[in-house]
Formats: C-alpha cells, structure tokens, sequence
C-alpha cells in the first residue's frame, strides 16, 4: 500500500470512528488537526499526498498526521513494492493447529492452575475435538447436577478435588 493509499484509508476509518459514518473531508481533517494539535498541514499538501503528487512526507509532517491519526509514524511510508501481507508460509492442518493452540493455551494460563491443568490434559488426549463436543453438551446441564454425578461416580475424591 502506497502513502497516499494509507492516507485515505485513515481519513475513512477517521471519519467512522468520530460516527460520520463516512470518511473525512480533508478539510475536515486540517479543521480537526488545528483545533485539536494546534498545528496543521494544508489541503492542498494533503491533496498533492492523497493524489500520489507527493510521495514523501516531511519529518514533521508524518509525526502531525502520525499524532492525529494515532498511528505510529513508520505506518506513514510507501510500502516497499515486493511488500506482502499474506501468509506466504504452506498453512498446516487443522489437527495441528488445534493441538498447537491447545498446548499454546496452556503455557498462556501456567498461573492458573485449573486451566493449565485442564489444557494440558486436553492437549495430550486422543481426539481432543470429540471431548470439546462431549464438554459443550454438558453446559446444558447445571453444575451442581455434574458435580453430583462426578462425585457419585468416584466417592472417594472431595468435591473439587482434582
């Protein structure tokens, strides 16, 4: 994406995010920088950026709309022509993402002793998607019911205890 394309995309989701529900005027958006940074650019300059006559920002130029925008000021660049967002990597299968992101899970909840036990034992069962199903039916019932049938299924543990 080129700087004037940064440009008016920032000017659209501007004008959403103060509930025009359209993108700004550029001479809205010199209103507001005055009004709201007491500094400004120009229409016209900010014309000439917007049309691609001008293809590089001043230094101060890129920290006042940076500022105005709040976006940090390196966003306000051409990006290099071989510049690619996408994932240029081969995906890999839905079983290993899941399993990544189950074990990925736990070490995020390692403070939490209940979820990181409750990952981890998820993570390294057969078929970690066929208990997810089993799990989301017993929502439907109220815990106290499950906790009852647990313990009536194992006497010998206290409630709660793992």
């Amino acid at each position: 994406m080129d700087l004037s394309e940064k440009i008016k995309h920032l000017r659209e989701v501007e004008g959403e995010l103060r509930g025009y529900n359209r993108p700004m005027t550029q001479i809205e958006v010199v209103k507001a920088m005055q009004e709201e940074l007491n500094e400004s650019i120009s229409q016209a300059y900010l014309s000439q950026l917007e049309k691609g006559k001008r293809v590089h920002l001043t230094a101060t130029s890129r920290i006042l709309l940076a500022n105005f925008f709040k976006v940090h000021p390196s966003y306000l660049v051409s990006d290099p022509p071989d510049y690619s967002t996408d994932l240029l990597t081969d995906m890999v299968s839905d079983g290993d993402r899941f399993e990544r992101w189950l074990i990925a899970s736990a070490a995020e909840w390692h403070t939490d002793p209940e979820i990181y036990s409750f990952f981890q034992h998820l993570s390294s069962v057969d078929n970690p998607r066929q208990y997810l199903a089993v799990f989301e039916q017993l929502l439907h019932e109220p815990v106290e019911e499950l906790e009852h049938m647990v313990h009536s299924y194992n006497p010998n543990k206290e409630n709660g205890a793992r």
